[in-house]
């Protein structure tokens, strides 16, 4: 499947959590129903990875966690904000650099209508 598959996928469970839960919630709560979501597609996923920073000679472990990374392709950055920011763009980007992956989705659930709370990157 490719990236685009995925996130087509993606942004149509993300769309379902919102319509029923709506906005107000914390970001914990739709990140773990749309993990359940995203599970129930039948994707595969690993919710708060690690994406260590590499330094020189120094490997840090702990650099980083996606929020959810779906089929070790499309990175899912989550966040229930007034608006977005430049910080949240650089998050994604910098997630996907460091591992090398192509495609990035910013979710803001923070929103009246999803769609107006979606970023796509693409690397």
């Amino acid at each position: 499947m490719t990236e685009d598959e995925i996130s087509k996928i993606i942004i149509g469970c993300a769309i379902e959590v919102h319509r029923n839960l709506g906005p107000g919630l914390l970001e914990s709560a739709y990140q773990e129903c749309l993990c359940y979501e995203l599970k129930k597609k039948g994707l595969k996923l690993h919710k708060e990875k690690p994406l260590p920073v590499i330094y020189k000679d120094i490997k840090l472990d702990q650099g980083y966690r996606i929020d959810i990374l779906v089929e070790n392709k499309v990175v899912i950055e989550l966040k229930t904000v007034e608006h977005f920011t430049d910080v949240h763009s650089a998050q994604v980007l910098t997630y996907l650099k460091l591992g090398g992956f192509k495609l990035g989705l910013l979710i803001n659930f923070h929103v009246s209508l999803l769609k107006n709370g979606i970023k796509r990157f693409i690397m």
